[in-house]
């Protein structure tokens, strides 16, 4: 009997596919989102120095929607726009995590991007 895999184990080859050809720098870094079920992360990466600008999740204080649902992942994206803006980073790559560019993912995006970051 052969096994289909799981959504996660093809979420994470996807990432590794992407992930090989894209990576942030100091003057562009990398707004990387990470979704689970009952929460959303958003982080904004310089992998070349390997450090973390910004970040953002729905169990920040600073976030008023809480759970996994499409008014928290935009509340994540504004606040991580906003504390990037803050360090001096207007341009980033999006990284979408091997995740589908749709619901939660595509909320967050959407509202960085009208929070002022450029990608």
């Amino acid at each position: 009997m052969i096994t289909k895999p799981d959504k996660n184990s093809t979420r994470k080859k996807r990432h590794t596919r992407v992930r090989a050809k894209l990576s942030g720098t100091a003057t562009r870094p990398r707004l990387n989102v990470f979704r689970s079920n009952q929460h959303i992360y958003a982080q904004v990466i310089d992998d070349a120095n390997a450090v973390t600008i910004a970040s953002a999740s729905t169990l920040d204080k600073d976030v008023t929607a809480n759970g996994s649902n499409v008014e928290s992942a935009k509340a994540v994206g504004e606040l991580v726009a906003k504390r990037a803006i803050e360090k001096g980073i207007k341009s980033v790559v999006f990284d979408r995590g091997g995740y589908l560019y749709h619901g939660r993912v595509k909320a967050l995006a959407d509202a960085a991007r009208e929070a002022g970051l450029e990608f």
